[in-house]
């Protein structure tokens, strides 16, 4: 079985006394009839004319680790390469591991690992993506910390999410 580890992050930014997420919708995504939201600074909204198209992915940056690089440097690069912000890094939240099957090429059974991240954001503008990511990234927006375990997609970044909900909860200093 083949083995791969990647890294991403919970990004984090407290605006108005509230934390917000990063997250993105992948690229290729069905639900691409969704409304873009202002200056991609809130969570996606069905519009009218959309029907009953499926709703988009929502997900946490994430990428497979280079040779040489460190996880948590992997995570950093990952949330700026598919978010376009600079962050700094708060703590590991934990890892996430499974398995898959490939839908491409060989087809092989993959065992995959990822470690995320909780980073808080330093600088930049959320869905600020260079054309080449935007073939991975269809946007990427802020929602607010405490609806991502509901919102995002996949069980173990709900856990990821909630894990740093839980980290700010307890460090009212950050």
């Amino acid at each position: 079985m083949v083995r791969e580890i990647s890294a991403g992050g919970v990004l984090i930014r407290k605006r108005d006394g509230v934390w917000w997420m990063a997250a993105i919708e992948p690229a290729g995504d069905p639900g691409t009839a969704m409304d873009v939201p202002k200056a991609g600074r809130s969570a996606p909204r069905k519009s009218k004319s959309a029907g009953k198209r499926k709703k988009p992915i929502i997900a946490l940056p994430k990428g497979l680790v280079d040779p040489g690089e460190k996880a948590v440097e992997t995570a950093i690069r990952e949330v700026y390469e598919e978010t376009g912000v600079v962050a700094d890094f708060v703590a590991k939240l934990g890892d996430i591991k499974y398995v898959y099957t490939r839908l491409w090429g060989d087809q092989q059974r993959v065992f995959k690992i990822v470690s995320f991240y909780l980073m808080r954001y330093r600088s930049g503008r959320i869905n600020e993506i260079t054309a080449e990511m935007q073939i991975e990234v269809a946007r990427a927006f802020w929602i607010p910390l405490e609806e991502a375990p509901t919102m995002l997609a996949y069980k173990g970044e709900k856990q990821m999410a909630l894990l740093g909900l839980k980290y700010v909860d307890a460090h009212p200093e950050l």
